[in-house]
């Protein structure tokens, strides 16, 4: 447990992987000025050693917050994902230690998007090959397996955040868009959504994934679903790269089953720039193979330090866990002549009963509660008049089961 007064001078940032100037501004016109800005992912043992007195951490998709990672982070409060995932990160681990984890869900959907509307217009015309036989002086003028987009059937699979504005660029080309999702989803436009893979796979021109990473997404395109895709047709994933056996892939393609594919993410992709990718894809001239850059684009860059950055803000000063990933959401004004407690603790029956008896015993007025439990861990925010503040605080260290306990301001 811990006392901490609101002293932004000491509460130290870590922020990794270059996240954009947006956070460190963002950070700094809040008053927060002890941050520590690296330009690039640490391995495990740089991290340990950096991590151990940092409150806030802040990464992209190639740091790993394991749980050895987060036992050394001794002083850690709260864990910002400057994009869309948070697999990088053990979520139990760090809900069991009371950290809140935040992302930025929506901030480079449109990046997304406009990139597999790209590609699949690029292999609609076959390009990628036209371009290397140009590159190497030849001139292959002709119309000969070159389409339009217009009246071609797109096939989105995951209708979320970017499947659905996908859709929307895609009508806007004159595609009929067709999406399987595994719960019903209100469509845009004149999309329809399908009711199986099958049905979907066997009528779209173009295939592209928009899921997220989970077990029952695990290898979810393998040779069966590529067989049953139809005869000439394209295959683009931006989403996971667990979600495809990249070997059956490439034998498809390989074969001539598939008019070409591409791919922005990996099973395994490299650690570094510095570093080669190794897949079975490489080599094919109908295949676009991109560095997972599908959200990187300055403008969702910008917007991702935005948003995360103004997450890290808010529960700096008011414990605000709003659309954390792995924690309880609460979002509760703040109040004149107040001191906030932020008490995380195990999800057991009679916790609030328990305090509440114990402030009515030392007659501490409760200004203001809000308690939310999500899964093992419970999270209760409350205010108490400043004089009654530090009584309060020592009454809440009593409760058993507290994981860990703060006074906010």
């Amino acid at each position: 447990m811990e006392l901490q007064a609101n002293i932004k001078s000491s509460t130290r940032f870590l922020l990794l992987e270059g996240v954009h100037q947006n956070a460190v501004d963002m950070l700094n016109n809040a008053g927060f000025e002890n941050i520590e800005y690296i330009t690039y992912a640490l391995d495990e043992a740089e991290l340990i050693e950096k991590i151990k007195d940092a409150r806030f951490v802040g990464i992209r998709s190639r740091t790993q917050l394991t749980k050895k990672v987060l036992d050394a982070a001794e002083r850690l409060t709260a864990i910002g994902c400057f994009c869309i995932g948070t697999n990088q990160v053990d979520l139990d681990a760090a809900r069991e230690k009371g950290i809140p984890v935040f992302n930025a869900p929506y901030s480079n959907t449109r990046s997304v998007a406009e990139l597999v509307i790209g590609q699949l217009i690029l292999l609609l015309r076959g390009i990628p090959a036209k371009s290397k036989k140009v590159h190497k002086g030849s001139w292959p003028k002709s119309a000969k397996d070159s389409n339009e987009a217009r009246g071609k059937i797109l096939g989105i699979v995951g209708y979320g955040s970017i499947g659905s504005q996908l859709s929307v660029l895609a009508e806007s080309l004159g595609m009929q868009v067709i999406y399987y999702d595994a719960i019903t989803k209100l469509p845009l436009g004149n999309a329809r959504q399908v009711g199986t893979m099958k049905e979907l796979l066997s009528t779209a021109d173009v295939v592209t994934l928009h899921v997220p990473e989970l077990p029952s997404t695990k290898n979810m395109m393998a040779k069966a679903e590529f067989e049953q895709m139809k005869k000439g047709s394209i295959f683009i994933n931006a989403a996971r790269g667990t979600c495809v056996q990249i070997e059956d892939l490439a034998e498809v393609i390989e074969n001539g089953k598939l008019r070409g594919a591409a791919i922005d993410v990996f099973p395994t992709e490299p650690k570094s720039n510095a570093e080669p990718l190794d897949s079975p894809l490489r080599g094919f001239d109908n295949v676009i193979l991109t560095p997972h850059i599908g959200g990187s684009t300055a403008e969702a860059q910008a917007n991702i330090g935005l948003e995360v950055g103004e997450k890290f803000v808010q529960y700096a000063n008011s414990g605000t866990t709003e659309s954390a990933v792995n924690f309880p959401n609460i979002a509760m004004p703040q109040q004149a002549n107040t001191h906030r407690l932020l008490h995380i603790h195990h999800n057991k029956p009679g916790v609030l009963s328990k305090i509440n008896h114990l402030f009515a015993a030392g007659n501490i007025n409760i200004l203001a509660q809000s308690l939310m439990t999500s899964n093992d861990i419970g999270y209760l925010v409350m205010d108490v008049a400043n004089a009654d503040s530090q009584q309060a605080f020592d009454q809440l260290g009593k409760v058993e089961g507290t994981i860990r306990l703060r006074l906010l301001y």
